[in-house]
């Protein structure tokens, strides 16, 4: 096997990806839900949550932490509002399901909220408020995880990283799609690096003396047991109002289970007393918001459109090329993703292997 990056067709993985969730026991339409959360991932670069984590949904399928076919059970409901108690399923399909729950109730309410507990991990937040603006309405999505955040003069995990994703559709070719953990970084960058065989910067991990972490492998394995956190976003202490990523992580954990009734902070663990994996009990909150109900969608979109413009036309900082706006760069990589592939390193094409031997999927002639 070469030692040397890839590129595999789209279409090529993205048959593979559905293939896996096929051959773990899901249904047609469920491993289709699923590949497409997981393929937007890797199309729109956001290499730490596409093919890269196939092996660990698969993993988690395998032991029980996800599971098949789990109902999707109406807790409670108004005509703009419900609560969702997912019962330990896959987050790709009750996410998806939830936010079209709400999309659904924001063109008869012009609002519609749908918050789920009892999930597992949904991929990508801010693929369910692209789901929003394809409808011509705002999305917002955010969901709490394992601890794994410090709070601010802390050095405990406590706070998952608890992502916050935004979307608002404009007259331009790509929306404004904002989708951004609440500490510096996330676990799924951290196993990019790992992979790639590289260091971390230092800061973005600290151990329990509040010293940075910068071996990407041995911080992976520190924040599996909860002796290593990720900072929140600012950093350490106050003078770079780190205590600002730390409110916005808290607010994201009481979005995703106060509302819901469900597991929070040490919750979420996915490990039981006597150290054996269980469900992770993950919450989300999903939020559409329909334009017309405000102003026609044509003037939305013209003024969303005319700041993004003013926002990237500004002065630029000495030998900077370009000013982006957010989802800019992710909608530049979808057109050269479909011209090229996506690349695989040496690492996460032995995952690849490894899965495709697991299954018996040897109909597939990978170029490694």
């Amino acid at each position: 096997m070469t030692e040397k990056s890839v590129f595999v067709p789209v279409a090529t993985l993205r048959k593979f990806i559905k293939d896996v969730h096929l051959k773990a026991g899901l249904s047609e339409a469920d491993a289709e839900t699923c590949t497409k959360v997981i393929i937007a991932s890797d199309v729109r670069g956001i290499e730490s949550h596409g093919i890269g984590r196939l092996k660990y949904y698969y993993a988690r399928i395998k032991n029980g932490q996800h599971q098949i076919g789990a109902p999707f059970e109406i807790v409670k409901e108004s005509p703009a509002t419900a609560v969702v108690d997912g019962h330990n399923g896959l987050g790709m399909i009750i996410g998806t399901r939830s936010m079209q729950m709400a999309i659904d109730k924001a063109r008869i309410c012009g609002l519609g909220c749908v918050v789920v507990r009892n999930s597992s991990h949904y991929g990508i937040a801010g693929y369910y408020p692209l789901m929003a603006v394809k409808e011509g309405m705002i999305g917002l999505s955010v969901t709490n995880a394992r601890p794994s955040v410090s709070p601010t003069f802390g050095v405990k995990p406590m706070l998952g990283t608890n992502p916050i994703a935004f979307g608002a559709p404009s007259d331009e070719e790509f929306p404004f799609v904002f989708d951004g953990a609440t500490p510096i970084t996330q676990r799924g960058k951290i196993e990019v690096y790992a992979r790639a065989e590289k260091p971390l910067p230092s800061g973005w991990v600290i151990d329990q003396n509040s010293q940075p972490m910068t071996d990407s492998a041995a911080a992976l394995a520190a924040l599996a047991n909860r002796t290593a956190s990720f900072l929140p976003l600012g950093g350490a202490g106050e003078l770079l109002a780190g205590y600002k990523g730390y409110g916005l992580g808290t607010m994201v954990e009481i979005l995703s289970s106060c509302l819901q009734s469900g597991a929070f902070l040490y919750g979420l663990t996915g490990v039981a007393p006597d150290g054996k994996p269980q469900p992770f009990r993950i919450g989300h909150f999903f939020l559409a918001i329909n334009v017309e109900f405000f102003v026609s969608l044509e003037e939305f979109k013209t003024t969303t459109g005319k700041i993004l413009r003013d926002l990237r036309g500004s002065t630029k900082a000495p030998g900077q090329a370009r000013i982006f706006t957010a989802g800019e760069k992710e909608y530049e990589m979808e057109q050269l993703t479909a011209a090229r592939g996506i690349e695989l390193n040496a690492n996460l094409q032995k995952d690849v292997k490894w899965l495709q031997n697991e299954l018996g999927l040897q109909e597939y002639e990978f170029p490694f």
